[in-house]
């Protein structure tokens, strides 16, 4: 059995899940890839869908659920006048009227009247096939049995919906979206509202928080890149401390630096910043500070403490330095 040290990436990599892999997939081809096993994907992408996938690598696998809250956008197909028994096309056709009695019925214009029905906050029941847990199960493992069980609604926010372009029977769509929401039950919803039913053609996940389908790159662009040229590879991981870059930074004395490794609380005289700074109202007030030893490396979060007059560690985020064999 060979032994290899594993390498040392810590943050964030933007992977273009492509269709037909589960972003658990994704997440064991990249073990082996950048031999590291410390990899976490920040939630889950239909195995048909494609786009963005946000990955988390050695540290940064403590950012995966914040990243996972973070709003989404997509660019649909929707497909009018097809239903199925998993509100996409992979699934078995439960209804269907033609091409040509939907382009009869389906302006581009009656589209247009009912999307502002789907903006804001919306309710929606999720799908069957789905991961949803109910009763100790995934609901697809139901649905694979046959079996439809009640599944409680839940509130989703829709902060931006387009029609991009509508040939008929086809309907590309544009939504901005928070966590939780089913673009396939969106499709359904929509096809229901203009009465000839729909399903979800195709998904292409454009955008996740900051993460956008600019930086992200196939596995196999992944693999060259590890194999020809680190460099380039390492400029495509965000640092960790990127995904808080609107809050404010302290940096520790290198002789205090043990204080902050341990996460004990810090004060102004642990600090390399002047005083003023360290107990100015604006530093006080902050949600979250970043804090950083001497060198510049990031270590934690830290938040102001009115009662102990201290800033006090709220997730430590010390670099990854475990090894792996393989």
């Amino acid at each position: 059995m060979q032994h290899r040290s594993q390498n040392n990436y810590n943050g964030m990599l933007v992977v273009y899940k492509e269709p037909g892999f589960t972003s658990s997939d994704v997440v064991a081809k990249l073990r082996g890839i950048l031999h590291m096993r410390k990899i976490g994907h920040t939630g889950t992408l239909d195995p048909a869908a494609e786009g963005v996938l946000p990955v988390c690598l050695g540290s940064g696998t403590k950012l995966v659920d914040l990243i996972a809250d973070r709003d989404k956008e997509y660019e649909a197909i929707l497909r009018l006048g097809t239903v199925t028994d998993t509100q996409d096309m992979t699934g078995t056709v439960v209804s269907r009227i033609s091409d040509e009695e939907v382009q009869n019925r389906i302006s581009r214009e009656d589209i247009l009247a009912v999307l502002p029905h789907f903006m804001g906050e919306i309710r929606q029941i999720p799908p069957m096939y789905s991961a949803v847990w109910v009763n100790g199960r995934r609901l697809y493992e139901l649905a694979r049995k046959g079996q439809v069980v009640e599944r409680p609604s839940r509130t989703v926010v829709i902060s931006a919906f387009d029609l991009l372009d509508y040939q008929p029977p086809l309907a590309r769509i544009r939504v901005v979206c928070s966590k939780g929401t089913y673009i396939r039950t969106l499709c359904e919803d929509i096809g229901k509202a203009l009465g000839v039913g729909g399903c979800m053609e195709h998904l292409l996940r454009r955008r996740v928080g900051i993460f956008t389908l600019e930086r992200a790159k196939k596995l196999s662009e992944i693999e060259e890149l590890a194999k020809t040229d680190e460099d380039a590879l390492k400029a495509l991981i965000y640092p960790v401390d990127s995904f808080f870059a609107d809050a404010p930074s302290l940096h520790v004395r290198s002789e205090d630096l043990l204080y902050l490794k341990n996460g004990n609380p810090l004060g102004p005289s642990n600090m390399m910043e002047e005083a003023d700074l360290v107990n100015s109202p604006q530093m006080h007030a902050a949600s979250q500070v970043r804090v950083y030893g001497e060198d510049g490396m990031f270590y934690a979060l830290y938040r102001y403490n009115k009662d102990r007059d201290r800033y006090v560690v709220t997730k430590m985020f010390a670099p990854d330095t475990a090894t792996y064999t393989c």
